[in-house]
């Protein structure tokens, strides 16, 4: 997975045109001079892994393309507190112009790579895989869900457009009751529609409903909010169960997965984990660009 340019041109773009409006930035135009030539260095303040330097880069170079990169980092790289991501080279009214638009992108991607790639660490060896969620920045998604890539997860369905997957509210809606046959019954009409195009998932809330999926033709049961002790109850008999319809089902644990019981989920027996939080939740990655002879702390 990549960040194709047009995206990210026009990502930044409407991150430019947000910051700066139409009269362009009052303060530096105010009082440096335009010619006025500067060097500056994006230091990280805090360990992480980068993401979104292209998106950097775009920042500067949408303001003026004959802005310089002397030195950087590349996406999927680790740094240290002190270490610089991204050197730049240009005139002094650029590189302030950007500086916001240029940290917020990187400050936020950096964020999700880094939790991202803690849950990574924290699943190694269970042969479980990490995965996001549609709980995303409206307008952000493919941002982020690159950024989780970055940090070494896999990206669930983008959209509803690209996948089915089967929610509480899809049973309660589709006219065919909520007991074990209905629930069979609805599966199974998703399978027939998908036409096995791609794997049907399904989110169950207890045995039972796993049972139904599966003999409704569900090739991913999504467990959702099972505490750990219910996991390793469930897991082994939805295993003989896919074994006597002679059928295989990955099976994914969700909801209420945190870095300190992400290994223990895993240890459950199950295929896949999806972590909401990677993209909702992920705390920025503090840094900051520093600007030869002025120095600034990264505070707008």
């Amino acid at each position: 997975m990549h960040l194709p340019q047009d995206l990210v041109r026009k990502h930044v773009a409407l991150a430019l045109e947000e910051d700066l409006g139409e009269r362009g930035d009052l303060s530096s135009e105010a009082v440096i001079p335009e010619e006025r030539r500067v060097s500056g260095r994006i230091l990280a303040r805090r360990p992480g892994i980068l993401a979104g330097v292209d998106l950097a880069r775009a920042t500067f170079r949408q303001l003026d393309p004959e802005i310089l990169f002397p030195e950087g980092k590349r996406d999927g790289e680790f740094f240290e507190p002190g270490e610089i991501l991204l050197s730049i080279e240009g005139k002094a009214r650029t590189l302030l112009a950007g500086e916001r638009t240029a940290l917020n992108f990187l400050q936020h991607l950096c964020g999700v790579a880094t939790l991202t790639r803690s849950f990574v660490e924290a699943l190694r060896g269970s042969g479980a895989i990490l995965l996001d969620t549609r709980k995303t920045t409206p307008g952000l998604r493919f941002l982020e869900k690159y950024a989780v890539k970055v940090g070494g997860g896999e990206n669930h369905r983008f959209g509803l457009f690209d996948r089915v997957l089967l929610k509480e509210n899809h049973f309660a809606l589709s006219g065919n009751g909520l007991d074990a046959e209905g629930f069979q019954r609805t599966v199974a009409a998703a399978v027939d529609h998908s036409g096995h195009a791609g794997p049907v998932a399904v989110e169950v809330r207890d045995l039972e409903e796993a049972r139904a999926a599966l003999e409704g033709g569900a090739d991913i049961l999504l467990l959702d909010n099972f505490d750990l002790e219910t996991l390793r109850r469930t897991v082994p008999i939805l295993r003989e169960t896919a074994r006597a319809l002679d059928r295989e089902v990955e099976i994914e644990a969700s909801g209420g997965i945190t870095l300190e019981n992400a290994a223990a989920v895993a240890a459950s027996g199950v295929d896949r984990i999806s972590v909401g939080a990677l993209t909702h939740s992920a705390p920025a990655v503090d840094l900051s660009l520093l600007v030869e002879g002025l120095p600034f702390d990264g505070v707008s």
